[in-house]
């Protein structure tokens, strides 16, 4: 009898929209939009209907949040110190990583039986949908907020970032080339997606593919591959 009540008294999932609201922090009023934008090709093939379209603005948005966080915390640093943090704050294995700290990946919906999505930087680029979901339905200044308060201060720590050496590609060169190694980075693949240019970049180490990973132009695609490569080698 204490199963049948266990059973029949189990609870039931939490709706789309808590889900979606225990994830931001924020009331959403057009579920249709973050549910595109949790939405992977994958599934979806239309540009309506998948996340690409709000991939690619989000990127923009996040983009500037982070150079208007970063303009008014260094107040006396250079163009170039400042474009280089921006780069630590959102490559794609960055964004990845926080998405996943996050929890997106319960939310994002995409081919499961396609083990190479699991592990690829598809959540990192949902995250990246998902600001731009944000920014349609809530505007900038909030945007700007949100984007503060749940990605930019519990996830990227700008002291630590400043001591990282964002040319990881000359570090993985030099270590190769001091334990008698050939190195060299390849672009494996160049496509249009959603109206832009996608690199795919490879290290490979004595004729072998260490890492590989994606971006919108090959310094970025290459930056990507040699932290992944480094990780890989424990360096």
């Amino acid at each position: 009898m204490q199963f049948l009540r266990k059973l029949f008294n189990k609870p039931s999932k939490p709706s789309f929209e808590t889900q979606l609201h225990n994830l931001l922090g924020i009331k959403t009023t057009k579920v249709a939009l973050y549910k595109t934008a949790l939405s992977h090709r994958s599934i979806k093939e239309g540009p309506d209907e998948n996340n690409e379209r709000l991939e690619y603005l989000g990127d923009a948005v996040l983009s500037a949040i982070v150079a208007d966080y970063l303009f008014k915390r260094y107040p006396y640093k250079g163009e170039g110190f400042l474009t280089e943090m921006r780069s630590k704050m959102v490559n794609r294995q960055q964004l990845n990583d926080i998405a996943l700290k996050m929890g997106l990946k319960k939310l994002t919906m995409y081919n499961k039986f396609d083990n190479s999505l699991k592990s690829s930087q598809i959540f990192g680029n949902t995250l990246e949908a998902l600001v731009g979901a944000v920014y349609l339905d809530k505007g900038y200044e909030r945007t700007h907020r949100w984007v503060l308060r749940s990605i930019i201060l519990p996830h990227l720590f700008v002291d630590d970032l400043e001591l990282i050496d964002i040319n990881l590609k000359n570090k993985l060169i030099g270590w190769a080339s001091k334990n008698g190694k050939s190195l060299e980075f390849e672009t494996i693949e160049e496509k249009m997606e959603n109206g832009r240019r996608v690199f795919t970049i490879a290290a490979v180490l004595n004729g072998e593919v260490l890492a590989q990973a994606k971006g919108y132009n090959k310094k970025d695609a290459s930056q990507v591959a040699a932290q992944l490569a480094i990780e890989k080698l424990g360096l």
